[in-house]
């Protein structure tokens, strides 16, 4: 459980919270999924995975072979069968819904292939959200979210809506929305799949650029080998087990 005797509202360095641990684990991790006739589909099988502080890790396989299940579950967004996951020292089978949501809030950023920006929110607004469902006053929240947007080139677009912006652009706000409360660890899942060769290579030196200056962590599901090569790892999953491999 969480030490109860710290809140989850601390403003506590994030980088002090995790100095003794990896930003995420897992250890002999499962999932299965129950199948007609009593048969059981076995996704993952005794995954073992630890991250540090400011790795880049990619996460490639074939379509379908539960790559997607895996950053869900790396998310607390999904549940073991069997195993742990840990973010920053903290399992989430031990938490309450409650506490998983704000250790998440506080810990992990995400982003999809699609941006899922708030269409009817500016990407200040969607930038800032993080912050204020973590209880920031909106104007310290608005201000950090800016300097963010800033550094990612869309410094005249703050009051854009998704509309109105392009696909790199989007892309960019729901970067800066992933990085904005400072996480330790950044889940993506097909970051540039949407985009363009052009963008995506764009896409790509921002998020290395964010890397070295941020030292947030970074796990990426990929079928892009361009993106995979130019991460500190690449893992394949295949047959539910996740072995290092090259491209």
């Amino acid at each position: 459980m969480i030490n109860k005797a710290e809140p989850l509202s601390s403003n506590r360095d994030v980088s002090t919270q995790v100095q003794h641990n990896p930003v995420i684990e897992c250890r002999d991790l499962y999932k299965r999924y129950p199948e007609l006739a009593g048969q059981t589909l076995e996704v993952l099988k005794g995954i073992d995975l630890r991250v540090e502080a400011g790795e880049k890790v990619a996460v490639v396989g074939v379509s379908g072979s539960g790559k997607s299940t895996l950053l869900n579950m790396l998310g607390g967004l999904d549940l073991a069968s069997a195993g742990q996951v840990l973010v920053a020292g903290c399992d989430f089978a031990e938490m309450s819904e409650r506490e998983t949501a704000r250790w998440r809030n506080r810990h992990l950023g995400f982003v999809y292939q699609f941006h899922h920006l708030l269409g009817e929110f500016t990407a200040l607004e969607n930038v800032a959200m993080p912050l204020l469902i973590g209880g920031s006053k909106k104007k310290i929240a608005f201000a950090n979210s800016q300097t963010l947007l800033d550094s990612v080139g869309l410094g005249e677009r703050l009051h854009h809506k998704p509309s109105a912006l392009s696909g790199g652009e989007r892309q960019r706000v729901a970067i800066a929305r992933a990085l904005v409360a400072k996480p330790s660890c950044v889940l993506m899942d097909e970051p540039t799949g949407n985009l363009d060769p052009d963008t995506a290579e764009e896409v790509l030196s921002l998020l290395l650029d964010l890397n070295n200056t941020t030292g947030t962590s970074f796990i990426v599901v990929t079928h892009d080998h361009d993106l995979a090569r130019r991460m500190d790892r690449i893992l394949l999953l295949e047959r539910g087990e996740l072995t290092e491999t090259s491209l």
